[in-house]
């Protein structure tokens, strides 16, 4: 299988290192595909019976029966696999960025000069704890990490190795979701015509050039709050012919004035973030639309409808890969958040994600994502 997309912004891979990438790839694909069926197999036959002789009922949620799993050999060996192919996938990811760095940096900083679009950083503005506190998905030095002037490592690592982690199922560019979402968008609100659109946590931008794609009207911001993805991301966007303008700042509070944008979008961002930023970033979102405008942001799909085996399925990442606010996420009312930011109930859509035509769509842990929409 091919690598990604290989723009004068992506670090390049020799021979070895793609193999080691390839062989990762195939080895996550193994115990999902595979080895993974083999957990509910032993919940189903072993745990779970034991559990009901001694409590004459069946496990009541997903921290009862963790509890169960982990007692099991055949989820101990799977999670223990899971978690080392994930250390095992950064770990192929970053040679190639360990050596074209300097390269990398250089290219970033002719970027700038280049006239499509923005790129505006803020010293003022500090990573919150929930983004780093945590190398986040096990990826080394998570997406905030800054070693070197004009460092650009979080963004390459992160463009690089994301395509072997969803094993190219976002695409060569990496943009599916936000191929996805837009079609999503444009089904939802087949009038709307955004002059300005914003994308919250853009990470390298990925997600955000579909945008430009889909309404080349409007102009297309985006935010981040780790400046070494931002000056990845613009260089990126320029390499690839996007306009966009990137701004270091933090979708809880930003500086753009009220009623600023027409459609704000995020692509599994909301996961990354506490409870109570997500609470806070919703209002935000409704501040910064104007009248009629929308937010739609796509992201892991809820617990809610799940069975107590599968809510501790999808529950893995919580404990064992980085991420902290999986399980907060999962638990959200989005109406009730949405709401209670401002958003009236009867303009609010929790919806399965809908495939984009002719899309790459990676399934999340535990199936599907879910969108949530509002309109203001």
């Amino acid at each position: 299988m091919a690598g990604p997309f290989e723009h004068t912004m992506m670090p390049h891979a020799d021979h070895d290192e793609l193999a080691r990438c390839e062989f990762v790839r195939d080895l996550k694909g193994h115990l999902t595909r595979d080895l993974r069926p083999g957990n509910q197999l032993a919940y189903e036959r072993l745990a779970a019976p034991r559990f009901r002789r001694a409590n004459k009922r069946p496990p009541r949620d997903r921290h009862e029966v963790r509890k169960l799993m982990l007692a099991e050999p055949v989820y101990q060996t799977w999670a223990a696999l899971q978690r080392t192919s994930q250390e095992m996938l950064w770990d192929a990811a970053v040679d190639p960025v360990e050596r074209d760095l300097p390269v990398l940096i250089d290219r970033a900083r002719v970027g700038r000069g280049r006239k499509k679009g923005t790129l505006t950083l803020d010293s003022r503005v500090v990573p919150p704890r929930y983004i780093a506190a945590a190398d986040v998905h096990c990826m080394p030095g998570g997406y905030a990490t800054e070693r070197t002037e004009d460092d650009v490592a979080a963004g390459a690592i992160f463009d690089f190795g994301v395509h072997w982690y969803t094993g190219g199922k976002l695409g060569p560019y990496n943009d599916s979701m936000g191929q996805q979402l837009s079609v999503v968008v444009r089904q939802f609100y087949p009038k709307l015509k955004p002059r300005r659109i914003l994308d919250i946590g853009c990470t390298v931008g990925t997600s955000t050039l579909p945008y430009c794609r889909a309404f080349p009207d409007a102009e297309v911001h985006a935010i981040d709050v780790s400046a070494p993805l931002l000056r990845y991301a613009h260089a990126r966007a320029e390499a690839l012919g996007a306009a966009i303008h990137f701004r270091q700042a933090n979708a809880e509070a930003t500086d753009y004035p009220d009623g600023h944008f027409d459609l704000i979008v995020s692509h599994i961002f909301l996961h990354e973030v506490s409870r109570k930023a997500v609470t806070r970033i919703m209002k935000e979102c409704h501040r910064l639309l104007a009248p009629g405008g929308v937010c739609v942001h796509q992201d892991i799909t809820l617990f809610a409808g799940m069975t107590p085996y599968e809510a501790f399925d999808a529950d893995w990442d919580t404990y064992a890969n980085n991420e902290p606010c999986w399980a907060q996420m999962r638990s959200l009312d989005p109406k009730a958040v949405m709401t209670g930011a401002g958003f009236s109930a009867k303009g609010i859509r929790v919806t399965a994600a809908s495939r984009a035509k002719g899309g790459y769509i990676a399934a999340s842990s535990g199936g599907g994502w879910v969108t949530i929409a509002a309109q203001k």
